[in-house]
């Protein structure tokens, strides 16, 4: 958990918000490749990168 307080309080700080987008979708689709795998939608995950 101190790592997102961290995480927060460097974007705040450097006024960064403009990465907080970059960062949610990162994480989003780094779920969705885990929870995908040996999945019927992988297939469909493969084909968007």
């Amino acid at each position: 958990m101190s790592f997102l307080i961290e995480i927060w309080n460097f974007l705040k700080v450097r006024k960064k918000y403009w990465l907080i987008p970059i960062i949610f979708f990162l994480v989003l689709f780094g779920g969705i490749i885990v929870l995908s795998q040996g999945s019927v939608v992988a297939p469909f995950i493969y084909t968007i990168f």
